[in-house]
């Protein structure tokens, strides 16, 4: 009986010893890939609202239907990407007013300063359009990582932030990040203010 211990011991040593040969390593962390569709545009002219641009093809253009919605607020929604970019519209009536807004939007975008890597700015102006916009982009696990805000500089005010159906990760959103800045940026260039609304 102990001579048979010994050789079943001898067995498992041996098996233990063969089968270490090689050193397991865990797999990295990663995310899913993200195919994303080639960037198309559609005009939302026909929306009945006081502006237009032109928006991504695989985006729906939804009402706000929030309690405290306001003429001209939409939701610019990307069912595949799971997210989407609230619009508000305020038609202020005086110059003064509408810096407020600004102000108010420069705030909102540097009130993420804590979740913030960085924050960076760019600016759009085209004096025959009356367009004049800031692109806030908010580095790191913000809430929303990509705002803008356009005037026409006599009291119309339009402000856009993304925000994603998910807990922020800058890691794993980065690549449609990127990919929607591409389509803020367009949104910017398109803009359009309606006359007499």
């Amino acid at each position: 009986m102990a001579f048979k211990r010994q050789i079943v011991s001898a067995i498992m040593v041996a098996s233990l010893m063969v089968s270490c040969g090689e050193v397991v390593q865990p797999k990295p962390y990663g995310y899913f890939r993200i195919t994303l569709p080639e960037h198309k545009y559609r005009s939302i002219e026909k929306e009945g609202l006081p502006y237009s641009f032109e928006v991504a093809d695989d985006a729906e253009v939804r009402k706000d239907k929030s309690w405290n919605a306001e003429e001209g607020w939409v939701n610019i929604v990307y069912p595949r990407l799971k997210c989407e970019i609230h619009v508000t519209y305020k038609q202020l009536g005086s110059k003064e007013l509408e810096e407020d807004a600004y102000e108010d939007s420069h705030r909102l975008a540097y009130k993420h300063t804590i979740m913030a890597d960085a924050i960076g700015e760019s600016y759009y102006d085209d004096e025959t359009k009356k367009v004049y916009a800031t692109k806030y982009e908010i580095k790191g696990n913000a809430a929303t990582p990509l705002q803008m805000a356009i005037t026409d500089s006599l009291g119309r005010f339009f402000r856009g932030s993304l925000y994603f159906n998910c807990h922020p990760n800058k890691d794993s959103l980065a690549p449609v990040v990127s990919y929607l800045e591409e389509d803020i940026d367009h949104i910017i260039e398109t803009f359009e203010w309606k006359e007499g609304k």
